[in-house]
């Protein structure tokens, strides 16, 4: 028994059924522990999307590992194998690197969060409304209805604004009114327009206040503070109202103008 043990053919016969007893065991410890790696995760808080790629990444990683374990008990060298694999993945990853800048970009927007779905966005030089968060892209909704897909390294490396994330923001707008206008009036008169729209909030309190003589002008800022969903039909409704209210009191708003000297 032990002769046939030793023999060549015995001991290929023992690796194999060992090689493949590592492969069922492997296999049913690699199911156990990405289970053990989704509940983690999922009550990390983590996205749907990391936790489902960071799966499928992590069990392929351990299936190369245990067949290469495998293949080792079979008596093979796999240091070839091995610098076989190595310099694939260094081929592809030069080959990717544009991908893999906007997977790994991907990854950071879903961990850190600086945007969800819904929100309107600048990022990439677009303006929109996210719609989707992938690894690689970002597709966003344009306010004439396009969609475009941004790469996620585009977006990362620059500057995002994201005019969702608080629940309200400021209207900063500039009125001007010719020096032979009454400012206080004309002031009186933009303060009663802002105190009766019904969706401007009472809390900050809107502001008027001179900002500027300019050449032709005297520049008023006028801020009020609106829910951050309401921003653009209140700043038109103050445009139009400011606007009928200062020609029903005969408030001018001077063009730019220049005068002229001669002798």
């Amino acid at each position: 028994m032990d002769a046939v043990a030793q023999s060549p053919v015995g001991l290929f016969l023992m690796n194999f059924v060992t090689a493949v007893a590592i492969l069922i065991v492997g296999r049913v410890v690699i199911r156990w522990l990405i289970k053990l790696l989704r509940k983690i995760m999922v009550r990390a808080d983590l996205d749907p999307i990391l936790v489902n790629f960071a799966s499928s990444i992590t069990t392929g990683i351990l299936l190369v590992i245990l067949l290469i374990a495998a293949i080792d008990r079979l008596g093979v060298d796999t240091t070839s194998f091995i610098a076989v694999l190595g310099a694939a993945g260094l081929a592809v990853g030069l080959a990717l690197k544009d991908s893999l800048q906007n997977f790994a970009a991907g990854i950071m927007m879903i961990i850190f969060r600086p945007f969800k779905l819904g929100d309107f966005i600048e990022a990439g030089g677009v303006n929109g409304v996210v719609e989707k968060i992938s690894v690689f892209s970002t597709i966003m909704k344009t306010g004439d209805n396009r969609e475009i897909i941004i790469p996620n390294g585009q977006i990362y490396a620059g500057a995002i604004t994201n005019y969702s994330a608080r629940d309200t923001r400021r209207i900063d707008l500039v009125f001007g009114i010719g020096y032979d206008d009454d400012m206080l009036k004309a002031k009186q008169i933009m303060a009663d327009v802002l105190t009766a729209h019904e969706l401007i909030l009472e809390d900050p309190a809107p502001a008027v206040a001179v900002v500027e003589l300019a050449d032709s002008s005297v520049n008023f800022n006028v801020r009020p503070w609106v829910k951050s969903g309401d921003y653009w039909a209140v700043r038109a409704d103050i445009l139009q109202q400011i606007k009928l209210a200062f020609d029903k009191n005969h408030i001018s708003i001077p063009y730019p103008q220049m005068d002229i000297h001669s002798k």
